[in-house]
């Protein structure tokens, strides 16, 4: 079975975000002052095959771990769904 896996990775929240305060600041000079805070991330989209939901899942997550997000300074989340096409 066909499934697609979007990752989301982003700075720890003790990490400076040096690109995340640029967009920010840019926001505010902009005329958006309820912008209190920007974290800048990456998106990645997965296409995989696996047996099971729960296999592509325990499968993304080793890849998260090992590639697709450095631990130490970023942190991941993501979304695995059979493949609607």
């Amino acid at each position: 079975m066909t499934f697609v896996a979007k990752v989301y990775v982003t700075p720890k929240a003790a990490v400076l975000d040096p690109a995340g305060k640029a967009v920010a600041s840019s926001l505010a000079s902009l005329g958006y002052g309820e912008v209190e805070d920007v974290r800048l991330g990456k998106y990645i989209e997965v296409r995989l095959t696996a047996p099971g939901k729960e296999q592509a899942h325990a499968r993304v997550a080793e890849m998260c771990r090992r590639l697709l997000a450095n631990e130490v300074i970023e942190e991941f989340r993501f979304e695995v769904e059979a493949d609607a096409r």
